[in-house]
């Protein structure tokens, strides 16, 4: 019944949900205008077609976008990421001592603790300060930048979470070309055009049409029960993916190859506006959809960075690159790591190899068995309650539990996630002794910061609330289900229990899951 809801209906979100995520948008847009004031190369907003295309207006949008994401309000804020009260994470855990991090080398002596200190608090605190002196500077120089680069990856040594809240493989890089004067222009045509590509490339496997039915189900705009019904090969019975959605997949791979190809040869000509259209065209959709995990911010940079640097400077192209320092970190950041990612997705971010939408993401399942869900609340610090805490300051208990099953139903709408009907009779002997909890939910109120990655909710996320938490065996049993890497055609699974540790693994072929409905049969459920 839930998978059918979501095929008309998506997440169901009330239209006050979208006036906050456009609200959001607007402030984010005005907060950029209002630090482009403290310019002097730059001029009041009201003559923004005199200088927008100056390259310290994207540099300014690139630095104020990432202290907008590190500070949780961007990517995986608001209630379509279940954040319902508070409505973000970000700051309010980054800056609170003893709440839960993610080291990149857990166990090592004092950069690999999992609970923030002031230490952290203090290297975060004074990234904030860095990025907002750069931010209200006359002038962004070099001096200013420096520190900027240089604390980020300290700080994701710390912490992975706040590596990838930043959205380093974006607004980093993008930064670092800004050391590189002459080539700064062409290395951002490098970025934007990975970025792009990169995206396109993750999206060649069977999981994108799946994506397109649940993200048109769930569209802001297009409501239309028609079109959405037309997603599925024969709505209720069967909701895999219809030939349309197939077609629709593959149309939309097509363009994200196609458009930035047209950017890059067009030179300013027609073709390089027809470009500018299709691209304005393609984030328009994916922005006024409002999907799940909402990177709306995102996708208003990117189409300003689109007309900035194809636009506004056609002629201008990454093989124009004259710094072999700058051309290195490219290849390595925008070419090597997005390639290795897809090939062993094991050991690097979704979004650092810009499977962005792609539907191909590890993720994970956490089962409670009874109330044991509120130990989290009982041993660790944080600033929110359990996710049903939260919708229940403003629903009753059955409407709770249904926004909560809804979340269940988005990812078994998902190709991946019809192997679960598959596993969670390997993991548990009756799925009603327990609270079946997504591991995004986990980790958005464990670790304040939440967005897709699934990564950030597997062993290691465990292991910390195992050591606060105390469960028995059988208490917390929890599924990890990567991603499927390229050319290989398998996922790789593997159960866990919070005591006892692992308890089986093993691997599902594709083809086995295209087969299956979203939800099992009724012998199991």
């Amino acid at each position: 019944m839930l998978c059918q809801a979501w095929a008309l209906q998506g997440y169901g979100a009330p239209f006050s949900v979208y006036l906050f995520y456009i609200i959001k948008m607007a402030l984010y847009t005005a907060g950029w205008l209002f630090f482009c004031t403290f310019s002097e190369n730059l001029g009041p907003w009201e003559t923004f077609s005199t200088w927008y295309a100056h390259p310290e207006a994207l540099l300014r949008f690139i630095l104020w976008s990432m202290l907008f994401e590190i500070l949780g309000l961007g990517c995986g804020s608001g209630p379509l990421t279940a954040r319902y009260f508070p409505p973000t994470g970000g700051f309010l855990y980054f800056l609170r001592p003893k709440t839960l991090k993610l080291p990149l080398f857990p166990g090592v002596p004092i950069i690999g603790k999992d609970a923030r200190s002031w230490l952290d608090i203090a290297l975060y605190a004074s990234f904030l300060v860095l990025l907002l002196r750069a931010l209200v500077a006359p002038s962004i120089t070099a001096s200013y930048l420096y520190p900027v680069i240089g604390i980020l990856p300290v700080l994701g040594i710390l912490d992975k979470t706040l590596y990838l809240a930043a959205r380093s493989e974006h607004y980093l890089i993008a930064a670092i070309c800004f050391l590189f004067p002459e080539d700064t222009l062409a290395g951002l045509t490098f970025v934007w055009l990975a970025i792009w590509w990169g995206a396109a490339t993750s999206k060649l496997n069977q999981h994108f049409p799946a994506v397109v039915g649940v993200m048109i189900s769930n569209h802001a705009v297009l409501q239309f029960k028609w079109l959405r019904k037309a997603l599925y090969k024969s709505f209720p019975s069967d909701l895999r993916p219809s030939t349309f959605a197939h077609i629709l997949a593959h149309s939309g791979t097509i363009t994200e190859y196609g458009f930035p190809l047209l950017l890059l040869i067009g030179s300013g000509s027609t073709i390089t506006w027809i470009g500018l259209g299709i691209m304005l065209g393609f984030h328009i959709y994916i922005t006024s959809s409002i999907p799940m995990g909402v990177p709306l911010e995102w996708n208003i940079i990117m189409v300003f960075g689109a007309f900035v640097l194809f636009g506004a400077y056609p002629n201008i192209h990454p093989w124009n690159i004259e710094s072999p320092i700058l051309l290195g970190i490219l290849l390595i950041s925008l070419v090597i790591v997005p390639l290795l990612g897809n090939f062993f997705p094991k050991w690097f971010s979704f979004l650092l190899s810009f499977r962005y939408y792609a539907g191909n993401w590890a993720y994970s399942v956490y089962l409670f068995k009874g109330n044991s869900e509120e130990k989290l609340d009982a041993h660790l610090v944080k600033t929110c309650g359990t996710v049903k805490k939260q919708l229940n300051r403003f629903y009753d208990p059955d409407t709770t539990d249904l926004l909560l099953a809804k979340v269940q139903a988005f990812r078994v709408m998902h190709l991946h996630g019809r192997i679960l009907q598959l596993l969670l009779p390997k993991t548990v002997d009756n799925i009603e002794d327990y609270q079946w909890r997504d591991g995004e939910l986990i980790a958005g109120i464990s670790l304040g910061w939440n967005f897709g990655e699934g990564h950030l909710h597997t062993e290691q996320l465990l292991r910390s609330l195992q050591e606060r938490c105390s469960f028995q065996p059988g208490e917390l049993r929890c599924i990890f289900v990567e991603s499927q890497p390229m050319a290989r055609p398998h996922l790789d699974w593997r159960i866990v229990d919070a005591h006892d540790g692992l308890i089986s693994a093993g691997r599902t072929p594709i083809k086995e899951l295209r087969e299956l409905q979203p939800y099992g049969e009724p012998s199991w459920v």
